[in-house]
């Protein structure tokens, strides 16, 4: 007699038994309607005592019918949808191949021509450089030439003076004074060609651009996207997730990478981490209030506050260096990379430049501007009440920002602005204030060079945690954008796509200025005047 395995002592009927498990060699005749069963005659007054019992042989009936409704749905419904599966999965099978096949050569192809393209910008950089290389030594020999034929003149000319001075005449000695009256014209030095070369240390975001553009979806690239998002934060160790987690950031950040690819809003996978290798390199207390932060290229800082007129330098410990007086309050700084220059807009509508240690007038804006950013090729983009402008360093306007279609300005209360050194795109933290019309939702947007929008990023990084204030943000070398989120004291690491990467300090009060240096050393300030010099790795 078979047994239960979760249920030892009860006993039950394996197919075909045709006798009863409970009463040794009684044939199965009856039907329980209750336990629905087969039972027999001595079942009724024991184990299904008082059940409504009736003959098996009237249930026969009903059985076949359900079995044949299983095997007419089977046949016409069930295996006609298998069959059209494998034979759909066989195609899939037989295109898998030729489509990957074809996406390699399409890759090969393309990176031979970039290597093609770039063999031939060398080609023609090194012909330019010895053209100008001979043209330089054409200019360089004739002048060497003029100066040994002026030399030859001046040493024939003292020669002569000489002679007149010993046994000349008066009037030899006369004609001599007034050749010397009229020396030999120095030969003009030569105006050569100049060149110079200056290598891309970051070519990574440069080289996926001209790549073109790679979008997979699917579990099977899963390791390989999250190792290509975070090639440049190393992973902390956690307990592996469970296979229902697994697939739920799966799909999560398969949707966010689709959306951010149809420039809608993404979604963004819940899993973060703390970068491990974020160093506080020094750690000080300012004693002038700060509102914004320029790292210079020498390891120090210009620093201002909105309350104030006065620019203060300050050393990586802290010592002040330089104090410049405004002569009105200062809304915002930003220092140019080209120049090194720092340039100011003003609660006056001025954009003045730091030259020689006082501020010079550059030109003014219609409406109070604040904040400023100064690009790489010398534009200045303010950012004004519902609109961001660009501007050349002399005034004259380029572009700004327009509403979208449904009239909605693409920003509404620029509160800072950065310019991505890779793609040239830029970043605007937006505080969405409502006494300017806006919902209290503050934003980080991210346009490109012609402020079209290509992404919005609302603080994501986990589900529970969504409260957000970009009171800065800021490019560093690859192209990633550090984010000061004030409400919550986070620094957060966002790739140049919008997606989190993750969370690079938490400090105790609010944070209300990032800058990175050249060495993408951050400097981050929080409360009002405490600094935190900070190394992270987003290499």
């Amino acid at each position: 007699m078979a047994t239960s395995l979760y249920k030892a002592q009860i006993p039950f009927r394996i197919k075909g038994q045709i006798t009863c498990t409970h009463h040794k060699g009684r044939q199965l005749d009856l039907y329980c309607e209750e336990c629905q069963v087969p039972v027999c005659i001595k079942c009724v007054s024991t184990v299904h005592k008082s059940h409504p019992l009736c003959d098996l042989s009237e249930n026969t009936h009903q059985t076949k019918q359900d079995i044949q409704s299983f095997i007419d749905k089977t046949e016409k419904v069930d295996l006609v949808q298998i069959d059209q599966y494998i034979t759909s999965t066989d195609k899939q099978l037989k295109d898998n191949s030729t489509i990957f096949d074809k996406l390699s050569k399409q890759l090969k192809i393309q990176t031979n021509k970039l290597k093609e393209d770039l063999d031939m910008l060398t080609a023609q950089t090194l012909s330019l450089y010895k053209q100008m290389e001979e043209d330089n030594t054409k200019l360089l020999q004739t002048y060497k030439q003029d100066l040994e034929s002026y030399n030859t003149q001046l040493k024939h000319q003292v020669q002569e003076c000489k002679i007149a001075l010993q046994r000349g005449s008066d009037i030899q000695i006369y004609d001599t004074g007034c050749e010397i009256q009229s020396p030999v014209t120095l030969p003009v030095k030569p105006a050569l060609s100049t060149a110079s070369f200056s290598p891309n240390k970051n070519p990574q975001g440069h080289l996926e651009q001209a790549l073109g553009e790679v979008i997979t979806s699917g579990q099977g690239q899963d390791q390989a996207l999250r190792s290509h998002e975070r090639r440049s934060v190393a992973s902390s160790a956690r307990q592996r997730p469970s296979l229902s987690q697994q697939r739920s950031e799966r799909k999560e950040r398969t949707l966010s990478i689709q959306q951010i690819s149809k420039g809608r809003k993404q979604v963004k996978s819940p899993v973060y981490t703390l970068l491990p290798q974020t160093k506080v390199l020094g750690e000080w207390t300012s004693r002038c209030l700060i509102h914004s932060v320029c790292p210079t290229t020498d390891g120090q800082m210009w620093t201002s506050h909105h309350d104030s007129n006065t620019l203060i330098l300050l050393h990586s410990n802290g010592r002040v260096i330089q104090e410049v007086k405004h002569n009105t309050d200062i809304m915002d700084t930003s220092l140019s990379s080209t120049t090194n220059t720092l340039w100011v807009c003003d609660k006056e509508n001025n954009i003045t430049e730091l030259v020689s240690g006082r501020l010079v007038h550059r030109f003014s804006t219609r409406e109070k501007p604040q904040c400023i950013c100064i690009t790489a090729n010398n534009h200045a983009i303010v950012g004004m009440v519902k609109h961001i402008s660009k501007f050349t360093t002399k005034g004259k306007l380029v572009c700004f920002s327009v509403a979208t279609g449904t009239g909605v300005p693409l920003v509404c209360t620029p509160y800072r602005i950065s310019k991505c050194p890779v793609t040239h795109n830029v970043a605007v933290a937006d505080l969405d204030g409502t006494y300017n019309g806006g919902r209290g939702i503050p934003y980080v947007i991210v346009m490109d060079t012609d402020f079209k929008k290509l992404f919005v990023y609302r603080g994501e990084v986990t589900r529970a945690c969504r409260l957000f204030i970009p009171y800065d943000v800021v490019y560093d070398s690859v192209g990633n954008l550090v984010i000061a989120n004030g409400i919550n004291n986070r620094i957060l690491l966002i790739s140049g796509r919008g997606e989190f990467l993750s969370i690079i300090h938490t400090t105790a009060s609010c944070i209300r200025a990032v800058g990175v240096d050249t060495g993408d050393v951050l400097w981050a300030v929080s409360g009002i005047n405490n600094v935190k010099l900070l190394q992270y790795s987003s290499k």
